[in-house]
């Protein structure tokens, strides 16, 4: 897992995709072991680092679901989840606050 993690980190770092932070919640009751969250340089960035992910990911990555606008691109791969956001819309939603709050809650129930 960490393997494919640092692929993903790699590939959206070379890209100049910015505030790349990952979430390992594969102890925690989550859909997902792990989440990417990445911040663009705006619409376009964000549509252009999903076409470098699916060129450089494929064949070894299977992308069970995209959903794609120019704010926020959420990339399915089964137990990994990557959003790709303007700052904009990364600072509005704020992500990171609430799968924070998931590996918290469940950390202090262990």
């Amino acid at each position: 897992m960490k393997t494919r993690i640092d692929n993903i980190t790699n590939i959206l770092d070379k890209h100049k995709a910015e505030n790349i932070e990952v979430f390992d919640l594969s102890q925690k009751e989550y859909i997902v072991d792990n989440a990417i969250i990445a911040s663009s340089l705006g619409q376009k960035h964000t549509l252009a680092l999903l076409d470098h992910l699916k060129k450089e990911l494929k064949p070894e990555e299977t992308f069970h679901y995209v959903d794609e606008s120019g704010d926020w691109v959420v990339i399915d791969l089964g137990d990994i989840l990557i959003h790709i956001m303007t700052p904009e819309y990364r600072t509005k939603y704020d992500l990171e606050s609430f799968l924070a709050e998931v590996v918290e809650k469940k950390s202090e129930t262990l």
